[in-house]
């Protein structure tokens, strides 16, 4: 059967985007349709302008610590309209820049909604297209918990476009977006709570980097409450909001700003026209090759629920393009050590084993760990420790795990990544030598286990 083309890829995220691009580039004939925009989530409503949010609450920092070094600065202003409208021009170019990767790239951009007909057909905008392969790569959308009043709370999604910077924030959830966002809104100048209904955030992380992060955005003056959840939300008269939690308390804020999890984008997808099942969480279940119970039909990213990262999708779909149209240059996804970053104030870098994951997999474990205050504090009254840890395996020498809480912790432990993919030892840690004056040679400096 002849098929109008080799690939149709269904969103242009980073995955779609590059799963076309190569697929193009291997000689298949492919099209990406999109509803919404360009470089999805993570160009849009995600990473990309939450980084340039992030910078622009750190100058905060900058302008405390400046006196330190002599600097007498006028008292500063923050203009929030300013910075979104900067943001605003800055994704509007990467947004053109995507556009023309995939038009260059020889790929058919179509602007509207795809639904899928059947195994090898797709509909976008009453068109119908036929196709040997189908890539879904939709991503996810962030999503609020049935309460009365949720439709008064925002998310990630609207939080990049508020048109004045609340004067109080309530953010719930736990994990890193949530308290990224917290981060920003207190930077900024907004008076912050940060609201989960667990013991402690970022589940998952090294209890180290956990604690750590805990006690340092305590001295930063951010108030956290654990153990606690919200069961409605009202209006009041003045235009504020009364955030009433399960333990009887109200707390009274003007943005209830939600990061409680996301689920993956299959609205109105037509996945009931194929042989595509779910898995038990609501993702697309998908082989190791990422093909799903449909034979014709592929999925990667974000909605098929693995490892929630844009580097993650760009590998996987970098994979996809292979496979399919350059198979002698295939290779599968390692998902083993992914660095990460969450950028907090201070950030959190980490790539590895956590302390708690390297004893439960049967590792006799050593630890090293140094706190230490950051040479750039020294001429300034600031406290703020940072943070960093080797987990290492006391057989083999083997390091199995880096995290550290602190300045450029993501530009640093990116570099670590490589040495952890390349199974280094601590004596081989021990023995490079240290760039100095920097807070990164800590990592090849710690001598002493402190467990």
């Amino acid at each position: 059967m002849a098929y109008d083309f080799d690939l149709f890829v269904i969103g242009a995220g980073s995955g779609g985007v590059r799963a076309a691009r190569f697929a193009a580039g291997f000689g298949a004939k492919v099209a990406v349709a999109e509803s919404r925009y360009l470089g999805g989530t993570c160009v849009n409503v995600g990473c990309v302008p939450k980084k340039l949010l992030v910078y622009g609450a750190h100058v905060a920092d900058e302008l405390e610590q400046a006196a330190g070094f002599g600097w007498t600065l006028e008292e500063g202003h923050f203009d929030w309209g300013t910075l979104i409208a900067n943001k605003n021009r800055e994704i509007e170019r990467l947004n053109g820049i995507y556009r023309n990767l995939l038009v260059n790239s020889g790929v058919t951009l179509l602007q509207g909604h795809a639904r899928l007909t059947g195994a090898n057909e797709v509909e976008v905008e009453g068109q119908r297209y036929t196709a040997e392969h189908i890539l879904i790569a939709t991503g996810g959308w962030p999503q609020v918990p049935d309460i009365p009043g949720k439709e008064l709370a925002i998310t990630s999604n609207e939080a990049f476009y508020l048109k004045d910077l609340p004067r109080r924030v309530l953010v719930v959830g736990g994990g890193y977006i949530a308290v990224e966002f917290a981060g920003i809104f207190q930077g900024l100048g907004s008076a912050t709570t940060l609201l989960y209904r667990g013991d402690l955030f970022l589940r998952g992380f090294d209890g180290s980097v956990r604690t750590h992060l805990k006690e340092e955005l305590e001295k930063r003056g951010l108030d956290l409450q654990f153990n606690a959840d919200i069961q409605r939300i009202d209006k009041l008269e003045d235009g504020s909001l009364k955030a009433t939690l399960k333990d009887g308390r109200e707390l009274v804020t003007d943005c209830v700003f939600y990061a409680t999890g996301r689920r993956p984008m299959l609205d109105n997808l037509g996945l009931e026209n194929t042989g595509v099942e779910l898995d038990e969480r609501g993702y697309i279940r998908v082989d190791p090759q990422y093909q799903t119970t449909a034979p014709s039909i592929l999925a990667i990213g974000d909605v098929i629920g693995r490892v929630q990262l844009t580097p993650v999708a760009l590998a996987e779909g970098m994979a996809v393009a292979r496979r399919l149209f350059k198979p002698e240059q295939y290779r599968p996804v390692d998902y083993q050590n992914i660095p990460t970053a969450v950028f907090s104030q201070p950030p959190i870098g980490t790539v590895g084993l956590t302390e708690e994951q390297a004893l439960e997999a049967g590792h006799k474990v050593q630890v090293f760990e140094s706190r230490f205050r950051a040479m750039k504090l020294t001429l300034t009254d600031i406290q703020e420790k940072t943070l960093m840890k080797l987990v290492v395996d006391a057989e083999t020498d083997k390091v199995l795990g880096c995290h550290m809480v602190g300045p450029d912790a993501g530009e640093i432990i990116q570099g670590l990544g490589i040495a952890l993919k390349a199974g280094a030892t601590k004596q081989q840690f021990d023995e490079t030598i240290g760039v100095h004056p920097t807070a990164a040679e800590e990592f090849v400096t710690m001598r002493t286990a402190t467990r």
